[in-house]
């Protein structure tokens, strides 16, 4: 049970691996391709009234294999397919730059934050590798890894909540922040790349999945940004730094 008043309120999602398919420097709108459940999460936490958004590292900019355009053109796609998001912070430098906003540093989760007016202690961070997750911790934010195929194993066993897909990641942190080590799974066993997910009966240190909650009218109505990248109808589009996965790129 969580304090009482004591409620999330945004979401900060890592972008390749967690919200789409990860294509490494992506520069290319057509080749983004939502992850399962990914535009119901966002939409779930959206009729809530949690703010969210995306701080994602894109370190091809600094490598010279895609431009600030082309992150733009993507996260717009992305924006029309899963959004709309309240802030967008992408971290173009790359990993030998010493910049403070590239994952694991806690720069862009920071920003963000403030950004949607809220302290870091009322956020928490989905992603799927290690630097997600210890960018939450080094802010002060709270982190739920989402494992897949390109996660390790020692990044799984480290972390301090683990969710099999994004839904159940979502519906976890509705009514407060995570307290279990493993959130439950509306599906038991299926965790996806990490430990066997337990159900609400397996006892503490399970989180209890509220059921699924239909949103709202026009929940599911695409966001639209504008040629710099700033979004319609007051959604806070901006650029901290990043890239387009926290290991490899």
């Amino acid at each position: 049970m969580n304090p009482a008043g004591h409620r999330v309120k945004a979401v900060l999602f890592d972008r390749d691996g967690t919200l789409v398919h990860d294509v490494p420097y992506n520069g290319d709108p057509d080749r983004v391709r939502p992850v399962d459940g990914a535009r119901e999460a966002v939409a779930l936490l959206r009729a809530h009234g949690i703010r969210v958004g995306v701080v994602t590292n894109q370190s091809g900019v600094a490598r010279g294999l895609i431009s600030d355009g082309d992150v733009r053109r993507v996260n717009r796609r992305i924006d029309d397919l899963i959004g709309p998001f309240d802030v967008w912070a992408v971290c173009p430098h790359g990993p030998d730059d010493g910049c403070h906003c590239r994952k694991p540093q806690p720069g862009m989760v920071l920003w963000a934050a403030g950004r949607v007016c809220t302290g870091p202690a009322d956020c928490v961070v989905v992603g799927d590798i290690g630097a997600d997750m210890e960018a939450a911790e080094r802010a002060g934010a709270h982190g739920i890894l989402v494992p897949n195929d390109r996660t390790r194993p020692e990044e799984t066993a480290a972390a301090a909540h683990v969710a099999p897909d994004l839904l159940t990641a979502v519906r976890a942190v509705l009514d407060g922040p995570p307290t279990g080590r493993v959130l439950a799974n509306e599906r038991p066993g299926e965790a996806a790349g990490g430990p066997r997910a337990t159900t609400p009966a397996d006892g503490p240190g399970a989180v209890r999945i509220p059921p699924a909650t239909a949103p709202g009218p026009g929940a599911f109505a695409p966001g639209h940004a504008s040629g710099d990248g700033s979004a319609a109808a007051g959604t806070e589009r901006t650029r901290a730094a990043g890239d387009s996965r926290g290991r490899s790129s």
